[in-house]
């Protein structure tokens, strides 16, 4: 589910650490009072990584709810973004790249802001 993404335009990565015990409100919060961003956006992914990178929650709003989507890897973490308290949006490939562990962000500018679609 979370790697194909099926219906999804944009992908919406916070980076930094991210406190996973949060629940639906508790990323929404985020996503509205840090990142100005409207957490009921319908086809946008919002995505967090906690300190040790082998967790990931994803939050996606369908027009009559949330979708809180969470995935615990068992061999290895990911390269998320740690540098940047930012939110940065991305296209599907980028989107996947980051999801197979790789970092598409890492040869890009640290300050980008999340108008910005790689």
């Amino acid at each position: 589910m979370l790697f194909e993404a099926h219906g999804i335009t944009k992908f919406v990565v916070i980076c930094g650490y991210t406190d996973l015990r949060k629940g639906v409100v508790g990323l929404s919060q985020i996503i509205e009072g840090t990142f100005h961003m409207d957490p009921f956006e319908e086809k946008v992914l919002f995505l967090f990584c906690g300190r040790r990178g082998d967790r990931i929650k994803a939050l996606l709003w369908e027009g009559n709810g949330f979708l809180l989507l969470y995935k615990r890897l068992e061999k290895g973490s990911l390269s998320w973004p740690r540098t940047a308290e930012e939110a940065v949006c991305l296209s599907k490939h980028p989107y996947r790249l980051l999801l197979q562990g790789l970092n598409p962000l890492r040869s890009a500018i640290q300050n980008v802001k999340p108008e910005t679609t790689f």
